[in-house]
Formats: structure tokens, C-alpha cells, sequence
């Protein structure tokens, strides 16, 4: 949908209006910026979360073990079972 002026007068008024209203600094015409401001608390868990605390040894022992199908024992699957249903129970 258009509206256009019924008189060229008010074409001139409304173009005057216009140009009034848009600022005349050179920022005008820069992209506007974003910012993001991280608190402290969310930078600690962030460090905490990158894994510094990963056992490499440990993590390559469960690799090898899984690799050779000695990971899931019948015992292991049960402890976890338990485990699992004193946590819901």
C-alpha cells in the first residue's frame, strides 16, 4: 500500500520532515555494533567447563577397553542399573 500527498507542497514538507529527523553525524552511516559483556561467574564456569580436568590416562584406558569389548560387563551394567534406580527412588 502507498499514501501518497495531494499537492506537491506537501510532498516538499514531508521530504523537509524527513531529512530533519535523520542524524547528520559521519556514525550515521557506520553498521551499528553489538556487545556481549561476560560476568566473572560465567568466565569461571567456562574455564571449568573446557575439560581441564579430564583424565587423558583414564579417558585412553575406557577407549582401549571398549575397543575390546571388555567395557559393558554384566556387573557394570548392573551397578549402574542401581545406581540409576536409588537416584530416582
Amino acid at each position: 500500500m502507498q499514501i501518497r500527498p495531494t499537492s506537491s507542497a506537501q510532498t516538499s514538507a514531508v521530504n523537509l520532515q524527513t531529512q530533519a529527523n535523520q542524524p547528520t553525524t559521519e556514525s550515521s552511516n557506520s553498521a551499528p555494533v553489538d556487545q556481549l559483556d561476560i560476568s566473572p561467574e560465567a568466565q569461571l564456569m567456562s574455564t571449568q567447563a573446557t575439560g581441564q580436568d579430564i583424565r587423558a590416562d583414564r579417558v585412553s584406558d575406557i577407549r582401549a577397553q571398549i575397543a575390546d569389548g571388555q567395557y559393558e560387563t554384566p556387573e557394570k551394567l548392573e551397578l549402574a542399573f542401581n545406581r540409576m534406580f536409588d537416584e530416582i527412588a
